[in-house]
């Protein structure tokens, strides 16, 4: 007779096989996770950098340079490798690549001690062809101070300098386009009627919540600057920064004057003048802005830029 040969024991070892395999795809699925995280992390931080770098585009590139290497530092470092590039204007886009070491915990059993993660981000500064946030003031082209210098045949405004802005009175046809007049316009092109005093005051406190392009603007009447509405607004945004359309001419006079309207200037209130001759006082701004982005290079003219991630 044949002995029979013992199985006992046999499945005892294939559960430890089966389970010492579980365990290790367990662990590799956890530092597969950690790495999935840690890219993402480095894909923020070039994403925080490059949108960084941007805002001193196109005037500085080594400016751009150090802003992005310091935000990426800022988020937990790695190693920056920053290109600055044309596309519709001179230095206006920035690209950044960041690289980190994501180390592994369980993959050390299988060897792998880290894996290298990288991201890339681009950003790009142009002028606008429509904006957000607009506030209902517009101002003349030929104001002194929107005219201190030219470059690349553009016209620079005085930033960081005092002046005033002065209202204009459209039933006087001797002051409908007075370098350095301001008005009170509709900002929106489907009324067409006059927005009135306390619609006024909330698109100077809050901005006009839809995107405003260039064109001709109805023109709102100037008494409406000395309403308590459009005082008030203007006292709650003393210190801040406005975005103020800028007119080339006024067609038409009185209730049926319209802008035409070329741009926007970044405006920092500090201070009024009510009755009489009404006055905004506070200095012309560089401003970063909400807008749809000029794929022509023009709008960068008055200071005005906006930025969008094109990578």
């Amino acid at each position: 007779m044949k002995q029979l040969r013992s199985e006992r024991g046999q499945a005892a070892v294939l559960s430890v096989v089966f389970l010492v395999a579980l365990l290790g795809m367990a662990a590799l699925v956890l530092d597969v996770g950690s790495w999935f995280r840690e890219q993402r992390d480095t894909q923020s931080a070039a994403d925080a950098a490059v949108l960084a770098a941007a805002q001193a585009l196109p005037d500085s590139p080594g400016e751009a340079n150090a802003l992005a290497a310091s935000y990426v530092t800022k988020n937990d470092g790695g190693a920056t490798t920053t290109e600055i590039s044309s596309d519709t204007i001179a230095n206006d886009t920035v690209t950044v690549e960041v690289e980190r070491s994501a180390p592994g915990i369980f993959s050390k059993l299988f060897g792998i001690d880290s894996v290298q993660v990288d991201a890339r981000a681009s950003a790009r500064v142009g002028g606008m062809d429509a904006a957000r946030w607009v506030a209902p003031i517009v101002v003349n082209e030929q104001h002194p101070d929107l005219n201190c210098s030219v470059a690349n045949g553009r016209p620079v405004p005085c930033f960081g300098k005092p002046t005033q802005i002065d209202l204009i009175d459209l039933h006087n046809p001797g002051s409908g386009d007075a370098a350095g007049a301001f008005g009170l316009i509709n900002l929106d092109l489907d009324d067409t009627g006059s927005p009135g005093a306390s619609q006024l005051g909330t698109w100077i406190v809050s901005g006009f919540d839809e995107y405003m392009p260039l064109g001709l603007y109805r023109s709102t009447p100037s008494s409406e600057f000395n309403s308590s509405h459009v005082q008030n607004a203007l006292t709650v945004k003393t210190g801040d920064e406005l975005l103020f359309p800028i007119y080339r001419t006024i067609l038409g006079s009185g209730q049926n004057a319209k802008y035409d309207v070329i741009g926007w200037v970044g405006f920092t209130v500090t201070g009024k003048q009510i009755g009489g001759k009404g006055k905004v006082f506070g200095t012309f701004t560089k401003v970063i802005w909400e807008g749809i982005q000029s794929n022509s290079g023009a709008g960068l003219n008055y200071g005005v830029r906006t930025i969008q991630l094109v990578e």
